[in-house]
């Protein structure tokens, strides 16, 4: 049995990672259910691994991967296309407790990389550092098969990740990011910005006057702070791909 609060956690657990593919961060995880600290979220997210519904992968920042749903949350857990909708959701959700079932066939479906069905090959252009900036994009190196739910419109390209300074928002070392090609975004998106039209990194981007600023999600790397012509925006965070 969930409490209101497990069940209103999970819902937006899983409603995050089918709209961006990446969990969401504890930060946003306690001002979706309006709780005051940290803890709170997590004890839910322990409740849930004990009652088999979460999974926590061991030494991986805000890695969560959600093993299944209860029935009765089929109908309101549909894919959203932003943050502000998956938390319009969460209050139709309030009803008290919830009685989960455990019908493995309500668990959302996974695909691994190599599954062609459903999916839309992506061009791997090259590997991205998620720390300090490496060389610029390469050339097309081979193509990625992505679900095709992941892709909206325009053109997409696929990065390896090299580097530890975003695991805090869920990208690790050797994942592949799906990039939507843009040369614009806004403040707080992740990006692969072009620094001096040399280096290219992974970093959220924010804008702070007439500088732009690259900010890494590990408190062990600085923020760096540049002037805006001298940082190129070649594409947004759309999905991610792991192996395990």
């Amino acid at each position: 049995m969930l409490t209101r609060k497990q069940y209103e956690l999970l819902l937006f657990i899983h409603e995050r990672i089918r709209e961006s593919g990446v969990p969401p961060s504890f930060d946003e995880m306690k001002e979706a259910l309006d709780l005051k600290s940290k803890s709170g979220i997590h004890r839910l997210i322990t409740a849930l691994e004990e009652r088999g519904f979460l999974r926590r992968m061991e030494k991986r920042a805000r890695a969560l991967e959600v093993i299944r749903l209860p029935d009765n949350m089929a109908e309101t857990a549909r894919p959203a296309t932003t943050r502000s909708q998956a938390q319009r959701i969460l209050p139709a959700a309030r009803h008290g407790r919830v009685e989960p079932r455990t019908d493995p066939r309500n668990a959302a479906p996974r695909r691994a990389m190599g599954d062609s069905e459903n999916s839309v090959n992506v061009p791997l252009v090259g590997r991205i550092a998620a720390g300090t900036p490496i060389e610029a994009l390469q050339n097309r190196i081979a193509d990625v098969p992505v679900p095709s739910g992941m892709i909206g419109r325009g053109d997409h390209y696929a990065l390896e990740v090299t580097g530890d300074s975003m695991i805090n928002a869920g990208i690790l070392d050797g994942d592949t990011v799906i990039i939507q090609e843009s040369d614009t975004a806004n403040t707080g998106e992740i990006v692969v910005a072009l620094v001096d039209d040399n280096e290219a990194t992974l970093k959220r981007l924010r804008r702070r006057g007439d500088s732009i600023a690259l900010e890494a999600a590990n408190p062990a790397y600085e923020t760096r702070l540049y002037g805006a012509d001298r940082v190129k925006v070649q594409g947004k965070l759309v999905g991610l791909i792991r192996r395990y």
